[in-house]
Protein backbone atom coordinates (compact mmCIF):
# COMPACT_ATOMS: atom_id res chain seq x y z
CA UNK A 1 0.00 0.00 0.00
CA UNK A 2 1.40 3.15 -0.81
CA UNK A 3 1.21 6.37 1.31
CA UNK A 4 -0.95 9.01 -0.66
CA UNK A 5 -0.24 12.93 0.39
CA UNK A 6 -2.73 16.07 -0.91
CA UNK A 7 -1.02 19.51 -1.75
CA UNK A 8 -3.42 22.70 -1.57
CA UNK A 9 -3.27 24.77 -4.99
CA UNK A 10 -5.05 27.78 -4.09
CA UNK A 11 -5.64 29.41 -0.71
CA UNK A 12 -7.91 29.00 1.92
CA UNK A 13 -11.14 31.60 1.41
CA UNK A 14 -10.56 34.58 4.23
CA UNK A 15 -14.07 35.14 5.60
CA UNK A 16 -14.92 38.40 6.96
CA UNK A 17 -14.71 39.82 10.01
CA UNK A 18 -17.58 39.27 12.70
CA UNK A 19 -20.12 42.17 12.05
CA UNK A 20 -19.06 43.76 15.57
CA UNK A 21 -15.93 44.34 14.23
CA UNK A 22 -15.97 46.28 11.03
CA UNK A 23 -17.90 49.27 9.86
CA UNK A 24 -20.54 51.19 11.85
CA UNK A 25 -21.03 49.14 14.77
CA UNK A 26 -17.41 48.31 15.47
CA UNK A 27 -17.44 51.56 15.99
CA UNK A 28 -20.75 52.05 18.10
CA UNK A 29 -19.03 49.20 20.22
CA UNK A 30 -15.66 51.48 21.14
CA UNK A 31 -16.78 54.39 20.92
CA UNK A 32 -20.18 54.41 22.76
CA UNK A 33 -20.65 51.16 24.23
CA UNK A 34 -17.29 49.90 25.37
CA UNK A 35 -18.25 49.62 29.24
CA UNK A 36 -21.30 49.48 30.66
CA UNK A 37 -20.99 53.22 31.66
CA UNK A 38 -20.10 54.11 28.64
CA UNK A 39 -23.52 52.87 27.39
CA UNK A 40 -25.47 53.87 30.20
CA UNK A 41 -24.03 57.68 29.20
CA UNK A 42 -24.79 57.30 25.89
CA UNK A 43 -28.16 56.13 26.40
CA UNK A 44 -29.27 58.73 28.48
CA UNK A 45 -27.89 61.19 26.06
CA UNK A 46 -29.66 60.01 23.32
CA UNK A 47 -32.63 60.24 25.27
CA UNK A 48 -32.26 63.69 26.83
CA UNK A 49 -31.76 64.84 22.85
CA UNK A 50 -34.86 62.92 21.68
CA UNK A 51 -36.69 65.33 24.33
CA UNK A 52 -35.51 68.23 23.42
CA UNK A 53 -34.13 68.26 19.65
CA UNK A 54 -37.69 67.90 18.38
CA UNK A 55 -39.09 70.84 20.12
CA UNK A 56 -36.04 72.93 19.10
CA UNK A 57 -36.46 72.27 15.28
CA UNK A 58 -39.93 72.72 15.46
CA UNK A 59 -39.51 76.02 17.58
CA UNK A 60 -36.87 77.18 14.44
CA UNK A 61 -39.17 75.69 11.16
CA UNK A 62 -42.60 74.66 11.42
CA UNK A 63 -43.61 77.18 14.45
CA UNK A 64 -41.34 80.14 12.64
CA UNK A 65 -42.25 83.49 10.98
CA UNK A 66 -40.61 83.07 7.97
CA UNK A 67 -42.58 86.54 6.55
CA UNK A 68 -43.80 89.48 7.74
CA UNK A 69 -43.60 93.09 7.18
CA UNK A 70 -43.56 94.32 10.93
CA UNK A 71 -43.78 92.26 14.07
CA UNK A 72 -47.42 91.62 14.26
CA UNK A 73 -47.13 88.32 13.57
CA UNK A 74 -44.34 87.21 15.73
CA UNK A 75 -46.55 88.68 18.83
CA UNK A 76 -49.14 86.34 17.72
CA UNK A 77 -47.02 83.13 17.64
CA UNK A 78 -45.26 83.49 20.69
CA UNK A 79 -43.98 79.82 20.76
CA UNK A 80 -41.80 79.75 17.43
CA UNK A 81 -38.50 81.69 15.94
CA UNK A 82 -39.53 85.20 13.92
CA UNK A 83 -36.95 84.61 11.01
CA UNK A 84 -38.69 87.76 9.16
CA UNK A 85 -37.23 89.98 12.08
CA UNK A 86 -33.65 88.58 10.66
CA UNK A 87 -34.29 89.24 7.00
CA UNK A 88 -36.39 92.54 7.55
CA UNK A 89 -32.53 93.96 9.62
CA UNK A 90 -29.94 91.81 7.67
CA UNK A 91 -28.78 95.09 6.29
CA UNK A 92 -28.19 96.95 9.72
CA UNK A 93 -26.53 93.29 11.20
CA UNK A 94 -24.53 93.29 7.93
CA UNK A 95 -23.43 97.03 7.98
CA UNK A 96 -24.60 98.83 11.16
CA UNK A 97 -24.93 102.68 9.89
CA UNK A 98 -22.73 102.30 7.09
CA UNK A 99 -24.32 104.44 4.46
CA UNK A 100 -26.48 102.58 2.12
CA UNK A 101 -24.77 104.29 -1.10
CA UNK A 102 -21.28 103.40 0.10
CA UNK A 103 -22.32 99.31 1.12
CA UNK A 104 -20.69 98.62 -2.09
CA UNK A 105 -17.56 99.77 -0.72
CA UNK A 106 -17.37 96.83 2.19
CA UNK A 107 -18.84 94.21 -0.18
CA UNK A 108 -15.72 94.46 -2.16
CA UNK A 109 -13.60 94.50 0.72
CA UNK A 110 -14.86 91.50 2.25
CA UNK A 111 -14.95 89.62 -1.57
CA UNK A 112 -11.15 90.39 -1.91
CA UNK A 113 -10.21 89.64 1.33
CA UNK A 114 -11.73 86.45 1.15
CA UNK A 115 -10.13 85.54 -2.06
CA UNK A 116 -6.85 86.45 -0.41
CA UNK A 117 -7.50 84.40 2.52
CA UNK A 118 -8.86 81.49 0.29
CA UNK A 119 -5.20 82.02 -1.68
CA UNK A 120 -2.95 81.61 1.44
CA UNK A 121 -5.23 78.78 3.13
CA UNK A 122 -5.11 76.54 0.19
CA UNK A 123 -1.86 74.47 0.35
CA UNK A 124 -1.37 73.42 -3.54
CA UNK A 125 -2.16 77.38 -4.29
CA UNK A 126 0.47 78.40 -7.01
CA UNK A 127 2.61 81.32 -6.42
CA UNK A 128 1.36 82.09 -2.72
CA UNK A 129 4.53 84.27 -1.83
CA UNK A 130 2.96 86.92 -3.87
CA UNK A 131 -0.73 86.28 -2.24
CA UNK A 132 1.05 86.62 1.27
CA UNK A 133 2.67 90.17 -0.10
CA UNK A 134 -1.09 91.16 -1.09
CA UNK A 135 -2.86 90.10 1.64
CA UNK A 136 -0.06 91.60 4.25
CA UNK A 137 0.96 94.94 2.35
CA UNK A 138 -1.76 95.64 -0.66
CA UNK A 139 -4.52 94.55 1.02
CA UNK A 140 -4.92 96.60 4.36
CA UNK A 141 -4.05 100.15 2.40
CA UNK A 142 -6.40 98.82 -0.09
CA UNK A 143 -9.13 98.01 2.67
CA UNK A 144 -8.05 101.19 4.68
CA UNK A 145 -9.05 103.35 1.71
CA UNK A 146 -12.48 101.36 0.80
CA UNK A 147 -13.44 101.55 4.06
CA UNK A 148 -12.80 105.23 5.22
CA UNK A 149 -12.76 107.13 2.07
CA UNK A 150 -10.49 109.57 0.11
CA UNK A 151 -11.26 112.95 -1.45
CA UNK A 152 -8.27 112.34 -3.74
CA UNK A 153 -10.51 109.43 -5.04
CA UNK A 154 -13.99 110.85 -5.06
CA UNK A 155 -14.44 108.27 -2.29
CA UNK A 156 -16.85 110.14 0.67
CA UNK A 157 -14.92 109.64 4.01
CA UNK A 158 -17.42 107.58 6.14
CA UNK A 159 -16.58 107.83 10.40
CA UNK A 160 -16.07 105.01 12.12
CA UNK A 161 -18.63 105.83 14.37
CA UNK A 162 -20.95 104.74 11.92
CA UNK A 163 -19.34 101.22 11.42
CA UNK A 164 -21.12 98.15 12.80
CA UNK A 165 -21.96 94.88 12.29
CA UNK A 166 -20.66 91.78 11.13
CA UNK A 167 -17.83 93.28 8.77
CA UNK A 168 -16.95 95.26 12.13
CA UNK A 169 -16.90 91.85 14.02
CA UNK A 170 -14.73 90.41 11.29
CA UNK A 171 -12.53 93.30 10.99
CA UNK A 172 -11.22 93.21 14.60
CA UNK A 173 -10.88 89.21 14.54
CA UNK A 174 -8.97 89.19 11.02
CA UNK A 175 -6.91 92.10 12.39
CA UNK A 176 -6.37 90.64 16.18
CA UNK A 177 -4.90 87.21 14.16
CA UNK A 178 -2.92 88.68 11.62
CA UNK A 179 -0.83 90.96 13.94
CA UNK A 180 -0.78 88.99 17.22
CA UNK A 181 0.57 85.72 15.67
CA UNK A 182 4.13 87.56 14.86
CA UNK A 183 4.12 89.62 17.58
CA UNK A 184 3.63 86.32 19.70
CA UNK A 185 6.41 84.81 18.39
CA UNK A 186 8.59 88.25 19.08
CA UNK A 187 7.38 88.06 22.60
CA UNK A 188 8.29 84.13 22.84
CA UNK A 189 11.32 84.67 21.40
CA UNK A 190 12.62 87.32 23.62
CA UNK A 191 11.07 85.65 26.06
CA UNK A 192 13.85 82.61 25.91
CA UNK A 193 16.33 85.37 24.49
CA UNK A 194 19.52 85.81 26.47
CA UNK A 195 19.75 89.67 26.96
CA UNK A 196 17.98 90.55 30.13
CA UNK A 197 16.70 93.50 28.90
CA UNK A 198 14.68 91.71 26.33
CA UNK A 199 13.61 89.27 28.57
CA UNK A 200 12.83 90.79 31.25
CA UNK A 201 10.40 93.69 29.05
CA UNK A 202 8.88 89.93 27.30
CA UNK A 203 7.89 88.35 30.56
CA UNK A 204 6.63 91.87 32.23
CA UNK A 205 4.22 92.17 29.32
CA UNK A 206 3.05 89.15 28.83
CA UNK A 207 2.14 88.25 32.42
CA UNK A 208 0.60 91.97 32.90
CA UNK A 209 -1.52 91.01 29.59
CA UNK A 210 -2.61 87.45 31.39
CA UNK A 211 -3.27 88.52 34.55
CA UNK A 212 -5.77 91.23 34.05
CA UNK A 213 -9.55 90.21 32.10
CA UNK A 214 -10.08 91.38 28.42
CA UNK A 215 -12.13 94.60 28.84
CA UNK A 216 -9.61 95.61 31.25
CA UNK A 217 -7.20 95.27 28.39
CA UNK A 218 -10.06 97.08 25.62
CA UNK A 219 -10.39 100.11 28.61
CA UNK A 220 -7.49 100.68 28.95
CA UNK A 221 -6.65 100.69 25.00
CA UNK A 222 -9.84 103.38 24.62
CA UNK A 223 -8.49 105.58 27.66
CA UNK A 224 -5.08 105.43 28.07
CA UNK A 225 -3.76 104.91 24.60
CA UNK A 226 -4.52 108.40 23.64
CA UNK A 227 -2.60 109.86 26.54
CA UNK A 228 0.69 108.63 25.17
CA UNK A 229 0.73 110.17 21.95
CA UNK A 230 0.14 113.88 20.78
CA UNK A 231 -3.42 114.98 20.41
CA UNK A 232 -3.06 115.23 16.71
CA UNK A 233 -2.13 111.67 16.61
CA UNK A 234 -4.55 110.58 18.64
CA UNK A 235 -5.76 107.17 17.24
CA UNK A 236 -9.44 106.54 16.02
CA UNK A 237 -12.13 105.07 18.20
CA UNK A 238 -12.25 101.54 16.07
CA UNK A 239 -8.23 101.58 16.27
CA UNK A 240 -7.91 101.73 19.80
CA UNK A 241 -9.97 98.26 20.53
CA UNK A 242 -8.41 96.63 17.08
CA UNK A 243 -4.53 97.58 19.44
CA UNK A 244 -5.92 96.23 22.62
CA UNK A 245 -7.49 93.40 21.02
CA UNK A 246 -3.86 92.36 19.19
CA UNK A 247 -1.62 93.09 22.37
CA UNK A 248 -4.27 90.83 24.68
CA UNK A 249 -4.21 88.03 22.54
CA UNK A 250 -0.30 88.18 21.56
CA UNK A 251 0.50 87.54 25.12
CA UNK A 252 -1.49 83.68 25.09
CA UNK A 253 0.04 83.03 21.51
CA UNK A 254 3.28 83.81 23.03
CA UNK A 255 3.05 80.80 25.60
CA UNK A 256 1.90 78.79 22.84
CA UNK A 257 4.71 79.47 20.82
CA UNK A 258 7.33 79.12 23.94
CA UNK A 259 5.57 75.49 24.80
CA UNK A 260 6.60 74.59 21.29
CA UNK A 261 10.01 75.64 21.11
CA UNK A 262 10.62 73.64 24.40
CA UNK A 263 9.45 70.65 22.72
CA UNK A 264 11.93 70.81 20.20
CA UNK A 265 14.90 68.48 20.63
CA UNK A 266 18.17 70.11 21.79
CA UNK A 267 20.12 67.99 18.96
CA UNK A 268 17.93 70.47 16.36
CA UNK A 269 19.51 73.17 17.27
CA UNK A 270 22.46 71.62 17.44
CA UNK A 271 22.23 70.32 14.29
CA UNK A 272 21.54 73.85 12.68
CA UNK A 273 24.91 75.38 14.19
CA UNK A 274 26.98 73.11 13.19
CA UNK A 275 25.51 73.65 9.39
CA UNK A 276 26.59 77.14 9.82
CA UNK A 277 23.22 78.66 10.34
CA UNK A 278 23.35 81.92 12.39
CA UNK A 279 20.39 82.64 14.62
CA UNK A 280 18.20 84.11 12.23
CA UNK A 281 18.45 81.79 9.83
CA UNK A 282 18.38 78.97 12.56
CA UNK A 283 15.08 79.83 13.98
CA UNK A 284 13.43 80.82 10.89
CA UNK A 285 14.40 77.72 8.66
CA UNK A 286 14.87 74.99 11.29
CA UNK A 287 12.99 75.33 14.77
CA UNK A 288 10.00 77.97 13.95
CA UNK A 289 8.13 75.81 11.72
CA UNK A 290 8.70 72.89 13.42
CA UNK A 291 8.02 74.42 16.51
CA UNK A 292 4.56 75.98 14.93
CA UNK A 293 3.72 72.64 13.44
CA UNK A 294 3.86 71.41 17.29
CA UNK A 295 0.94 73.79 18.56
CA UNK A 296 -1.13 73.92 16.17
CA UNK A 297 -4.12 72.83 18.09
CA UNK A 298 -3.13 75.71 20.91
CA UNK A 299 -2.71 78.21 18.37
CA UNK A 300 -6.16 78.00 16.25
CA UNK A 301 -7.67 77.71 19.89
CA UNK A 302 -6.54 80.72 20.64
CA UNK A 303 -7.80 81.80 17.48
CA UNK A 304 -11.44 80.72 17.91
CA UNK A 305 -11.48 82.32 21.79
CA UNK A 306 -10.07 85.78 20.01
CA UNK A 307 -13.12 85.33 17.45
CA UNK A 308 -15.51 85.01 20.13
CA UNK A 309 -14.24 87.51 22.73
CA UNK A 310 -14.68 90.23 19.57
CA UNK A 311 -17.64 90.57 21.15
CA UNK A 312 -16.55 92.84 23.91
CA UNK A 313 -15.37 95.59 21.86
CA UNK A 314 -19.38 96.83 22.20
CA UNK A 315 -18.05 97.63 25.99
CA UNK A 316 -15.71 100.57 24.80
CA UNK A 317 -18.64 102.28 22.01
CA UNK A 318 -17.94 99.62 18.94
CA UNK A 319 -21.16 98.54 17.26
CA UNK A 320 -20.67 94.69 16.70
CA UNK A 321 -22.60 92.39 15.24
CA UNK A 322 -24.14 91.26 18.66
CA UNK A 323 -24.24 94.62 19.33
CA UNK A 324 -26.55 95.22 16.42
CA UNK A 325 -28.72 92.82 17.20
CA UNK A 326 -29.54 94.19 20.19
CA UNK A 327 -29.96 97.28 18.70
CA UNK A 328 -32.27 95.87 16.21
CA UNK A 329 -34.28 93.81 18.72
CA UNK A 330 -35.31 97.68 20.69
CA UNK A 331 -36.81 98.61 17.67
CA UNK A 332 -40.78 99.03 18.90
CA UNK A 333 -41.77 98.03 15.35
CA UNK A 334 -40.61 94.41 15.51
CA UNK A 335 -41.75 93.63 19.79
CA UNK A 336 -42.53 90.14 20.38
CA UNK A 337 -40.86 87.82 23.49
CA UNK A 338 -39.05 85.92 20.45
CA UNK A 339 -37.45 88.51 18.87
CA UNK A 340 -34.49 88.71 21.00
CA UNK A 341 -33.97 84.42 21.19
CA UNK A 342 -34.13 84.90 17.29
CA UNK A 343 -31.33 87.57 17.24
CA UNK A 344 -29.17 85.44 19.95
CA UNK A 345 -30.16 81.96 17.94
CA UNK A 346 -28.86 84.03 14.61
CA UNK A 347 -25.35 84.90 16.38
CA UNK A 348 -25.00 81.25 17.52
CA UNK A 349 -25.19 80.39 14.05
CA UNK A 350 -22.80 82.52 12.98
CA UNK A 351 -20.15 82.69 15.17
CA UNK A 352 -20.78 78.94 15.41
CA UNK A 353 -20.09 78.86 11.56
CA UNK A 354 -16.95 80.48 11.50
CA UNK A 355 -15.20 78.80 14.59
CA UNK A 356 -16.36 75.58 13.38
CA UNK A 357 -14.63 76.20 9.81
CA UNK A 358 -11.34 77.19 11.68
CA UNK A 359 -11.09 73.62 13.79
CA UNK A 360 -11.81 71.69 10.83
CA UNK A 361 -8.79 73.46 8.90
CA UNK A 362 -6.64 73.45 11.80
CA UNK A 363 -6.97 69.35 11.94
CA UNK A 364 -6.56 68.65 8.32
CA UNK A 365 -3.34 71.09 8.34
CA UNK A 366 -2.05 69.43 11.47
CA UNK A 367 -2.75 65.67 9.59
CA UNK A 368 -0.91 67.61 6.76
CA UNK A 369 2.08 68.35 8.56
CA UNK A 370 2.65 65.81 10.59
CA UNK A 371 2.57 62.88 7.76
CA UNK A 372 6.28 63.08 7.95
CA UNK A 373 6.43 62.21 11.62
CA UNK A 374 4.13 59.66 11.24
CA UNK A 375 6.05 55.95 11.80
Amino acid sequence: MTAAAYVRTAPEEVLPAPIFERGALAWMRQNLFSSVWSGLLTTALVALALWLIPDLIAWATTRAVWSASDGGPCRIHQDGACWAFIGHKLDYLRYGSYPVAQRWRVDATEIVGAILIAWLLWPRAPRRGLGAVLFFVVYPILAFILLRGSQWLGLPIIDTALWGGVFVSLLTALVGIVFSLPLGVLLALGRRSGLPIVKVASVVFIETMRGVPFITVLFMANNMLPLFLPEAWAPDRLLRPLVGTALFAAAYLAEEVRGGLQLIPKGQFEAAQALGLNYRLMMGLIILPQALTLVIPGVVNNFIGLFKDTTLISAVGTLDFLETIQNAAKDPVWIGPTIAPTGYAFAALFYFAFCFGMSRYSLAMERRLAAGRRR
